[in-house]
């Protein structure tokens, strides 16, 4: 266990890194701190996207990020926080516009205008909106690395197999207007006619489907993507990161390690003047610590302290990097 910066030192081909877990355990301070480190010390141009609802890089970075697309803070280190409910409304707006441009009408009929603007309560919705903002942004290759913050673990979970369901769904979609396409020929034939204009519908399902299978091709190919777990040494962290390797396992992604966090400095235990409860805090952890080695050795990347102050600004996030890249605590 040497930290991040072995593993990328080894793993020179990643290009996008996704960090997952529940929420409060520090997915964003482990994102922003990788993030932190490609962009000063690999220099790289950095892109740090985060998919979670709340604004969490505005809050660790304190600055207003949200929804105000693609921001540079330091040289090579972009962040973008995308507003999920703006781009969902975004879609819709260019749903309609694209059925008044193909079939050449001034207005959306009431009853499909009201179908589509009912669209924005589907669960999936959200999960559809962030992933295609993810691929959107990956497909431009403006950036030499990618680093995602996940949303808290069952929403990342479903957006990542989004890219499975969104990908088969245009399938079944595309097939149907194949068979259309080859029905509009044949009338066309029979009726004298030339062969039939070229189907804008089908154009832009074949678009949304390459897009989305190329997305998917990446964050599924284990030598250009990493996937991180972030857990603390409690219980119930140890039982969702059981729950979240299956799930992965199942999605047919592998897990590239484990970062465990927030562990208080076992040295703290020689002060005789300790408080009691700072004591059985430390002891409590390095019980979970051991069955942590015991569960998930094999995986854990790096271990980063419990900081006296919280993560935030980037005098903090440059601190949060060094350990989490150098990894100096041994358990």
């Amino acid at each position: 266990m040497k930290g991040l910066g072995e593993f990328f030192d080894r793993r020179r081909d990643v290009e996008i890194v996704i960090f997952a877990g529940k929420g409060g355990l520090g997915k964003t301070t482990s994102s922003s701190s990788l993030a932190y480190y490609m962009a000063t010390v690999k220099n790289k141009k950095t892109l740090l996207f985060s998919t979670d609802p709340q604004a969490s890089l505005s809050d660790i970075f304190e600055r207003d990020f949200f929804g105000k697309g693609v921001t540079e803070i330091i040289p090579n280190l972009y962040v973008v926080e995308i507003d999920a409910d703006r781009r969902v409304a975004e879609y819709q707006n260019e749903v309609k516009q694209k059925i008044k441009d193909m079939y050449g009408l001034d207005e959306v009929p009431a009853e499909i205008e009201e179908y589509i603007d009912s669209t924005s309560a589907e669960p999936a919705m959200y999960e559809s909106a962030t992933y295609d903002a993810m691929a959107e942004l990956v497909a431009q290759k403006n950036f030499d690395i990618y680093i995602f913050d996940m949303p808290p673990f069952g929403h990342g979970v479903r957006m990542v197999a989004m890219a499975d369901i969104l990908s088969k769904w245009i399938e079944k979609i595309t097939e149907a207007r194949e068979k259309v396409v080859e029905y509009d020929e044949v009338a066309a034939t029979l009726k004298g006619g030339g062969q039939a204009s070229e189907d804008m519908v089908m154009k832009e399902l074949l678009d949304i489907r390459n897009k989305i299978k190329n997305f998917t091709d990446l964050i599924t190919d284990r030598k250009r993507t990493a996937f991180f777990m972030v857990l603390i040494p409690e219980s119930m962290a140890i039982v969702d990161t059981e729950r979240a390797l299956k799930m992965f396992n199942d999605l047919g992604i592998e897990m590239s390690g484990l970062v465990v966090n927030q562990i208080y400095p076992v040295e703290l235990l020689q002060n005789p003047n300790l408080s009691e409860f700072l004591r059985n805090r430390i002891l409590m952890q390095q019980q979970y610590l051991k069955v942590i080695k015991e569960k998930f050795g094999d995986y854990i990347v790096a271990a980063v302290p419990m900081f006296t102050r919280e993560p935030k600004g980037l005098e903090m996030i440059k601190i949060a990097s060094e350990d989490l890249i150098h990894s100096k605590i041994k358990f």
